[in-house]
């Protein structure tokens, strides 16, 4: 079981030397969006009370003016900054800073993060989330070291006042440093960032970002771009306009809708099988990754991905539409509720046109090839075609497929084989007996990178089957394989994020998968699980 679980499936030897830099930017852009992610429900919150009560919202649309809450002067002449101006130069940035230091040093670290970020904040005159992003981890690292340097050495009784100095002054400093240095220099990249977009948007250029955006989508790259600069710029054009097209051109869920249309009419086998349910998850759960299999097995498909990417885009640019705040996860409901008032007509359409031209162009691609398709030896079986596509092109992707279980590929590694046997046979005996040799699993982790969409599903069917077996004394749960700590049980993790787990939680036993919707080790893991409550009641 020791031996077994150590070893990660399907990534060809020598693939991270071969992918280094990708694997990089990945780890920055997951890094980047792990400061986001938990934050989206302040972004979501702020989002509201900007569409209600700034001066071009919906109230205001009523003859209704609060600008106590929205912001903006008063009939007496009164300027006043409002809960909207207090969430985005204020709240917003300090909870990036926090979740970035705690990601470093935990608690500690998320204190000084937060401290050294105001100065940030104060410094200079535009929302800070840039600032937050490099402050934040910044100084909860830099707290991490000076620690180190008097650990162990300090007298019994003197530890807490140590501490709490040592952090106020370190941190003190910090904001003092970021008030007067990081400030201006972020400002400046902030205002570049800007104006850069500005220049692509006036020159109809900006559509040309989605030949990045969307291979990086499905390369799980994009993290980089989309949380680094498109939501701090996006949220500094909400401020100075209202709105933001730069909350759309990732979060727009036509491409992958065309796509999966165009497998559910034009597919063969498992993927045209799977395709209709995997519609409903990723249009309207908003789960963009599960289509993200679906190009893996058809490279020419990512065409469709960016011409529909585009589509979508310069429709947007062309209306002039924009949206309040991010919408996360990119459900059509999440960018509904973030739509500012004057942009519904061109959001909608920048949906529909973004899905017909990837429907279009993956319909095209799908028949040119559908005889040969046909004709090839398990063509239809999705699960294999991803395998063969990440085997042969070491393309990276915690994916998320509706798919079903007939079909799926044998996996190596991971788990020993350990669906049910014959009882009387000497090889379930054998099982028997490792089983009673194996720490108890009572608490299970599915793991991604943002420990939201593909793990918590993945943890939702893994968890049915347990309560379905009749075991009760076992918590199964998802995370941010950043958040994982070594004290779990049983770890599992997407094939290709294994070995970044197993860093986290070098204790843990750890299981590899190549689709957490439907993968046949979630059996195994049940009997394992059966086998040693049987054991423990005996």
């Amino acid at each position: 079981m020791t031996t077994t679980s150590q070893t990660q499936t399907g990534a060809p030897a020598g693939a991270d030397t071969k992918g280094g830099g990708r694997v990089a930017v990945q780890r920055f852009g997951t890094f980047l969006s792990g400061m986001i992610m938990p934050n989206i429900a302040a972004f979501i919150a702020w989002g509201l009370i900007t569409a209600l009560f700034i001066s071009t919202g919906w109230l205001a649309g009523l003859g209704i003016s609060v600008p106590e809450i929205g912001g903006f002067p008063s009939p007496d002449g009164a300027t006043h900054i409002g809960i909207v101006g207090a969430m985005l130069t204020y709240l917003l940035p300090l909870l990036i800073a926090n979740t970035g230091g705690r990601m470093i040093y935990n608690t500690r670290g998320g204190v000084v993060a937060v401290i050294a970020t105001i100065g940030v904040i104060v410094g200079s005159s535009i929302p800070m989330f840039i600032g937050a992003m490099v402050m934040g981890p910044l100084a909860a690292y830099l707290m991490k070291k000076i620690d180190a340097l008097w650990a162990g050495k300090i007298k019994p009784g003197f530890e807490m006042l140590v501490d709490n100095f040592s952090a106020g002054i370190f941190g003190a400093i910090l904001a003092v440093i970021g008030f007067f240095l990081v400030a201006p220099i972020i400002t400046v990249l902030s205002n570049a960032l800007e104006t850069a977009v500005n220049w692509l948007i006036s020159l109809g250029l900006l559509p040309l970002a989605s030949i990045l955006v969307e291979p990086g989508k499905v390369l799980f790259l994009n993290n980089a771009i989309n949380h680094g600069v498109f939501t701090p710029l996006g949220a500094q054009q909400v401020q100075e306009t209202g709105k933001s097209v730069l909350f759309l051109i990732e979060a727009n869920p036509g491409p992958g809708l065309g796509i999966l249309l165009a497998f559910s009419l034009f597919g063969i086998g498992l993927a045209k099988s799977s395709a209709p349910g995997a519609i409903i998850i990723q249009f309207f759960g908003g789960i963009h990754e599960i289509y993200f299999p679906y190009v893996l097995m058809k490279p020419l498909i990512i065409i469709a991905a960016i011409l529909g990417g585009m589509t979508g885009v310069f429709v947007n640019v062309l209306f002039n539409t924009g949206l309040r705040a991010p919408a996360s996860p990119g459900s059509i409901f999440a960018i509904l509720f973030q739509t500012a008032p004057d942009s519904y007509v061109g959001v909608i359409l920048s949906v529909i046109a973004a899905a017909a031209v990837s429907f279009i162009v993956s319909a095209v691609i799908l028949r040119a090839s559908r005889k040969r398709d046909l004709a090839a030896e398990n063509a239809g079986d999705l699960s294999a075609a991803i395998a063969q596509t990440q085997a042969n092109k070491g393309k990276q992707s915690s994916v998320l497929g509706h798919l079903q279980a007939d079909g799926l590929a044998n996996e190596a590694g991971g788990l020993a084989d350990l669906s049910t046997r014959d009882p009387e046979s000497a090889e379930e005996a054998s099982r028997a007996q490792e089983a009673q040799s194996i720490p108890a699993v009572h608490n299970i982790v599915f793991a991604c990178d943002a420990g939201m969409g593909s793990s918590a599903m993945g943890a939702s069917v893994l968890r049915n089957k347990i309560k379905k077996a009749g075991i009760t004394d076992v918590t199964v749960v998802n995370k941010a394989i950043s958040n994982l700590t070594d004290d779990i049980d049983l770890v599992i993790t997407h094939q290709d994020l294994t070995a970044r787990a197993k860093q986290q939680s070098p204790s843990a036993e750890h299981v590899s998968v190549d689709n957490f919707m439907s993968s046949p080790k979630y059996d195994e893991i049940v009997g394992l699980l059966e086998r040693q409550h049987n054991t423990e009641k005996a």
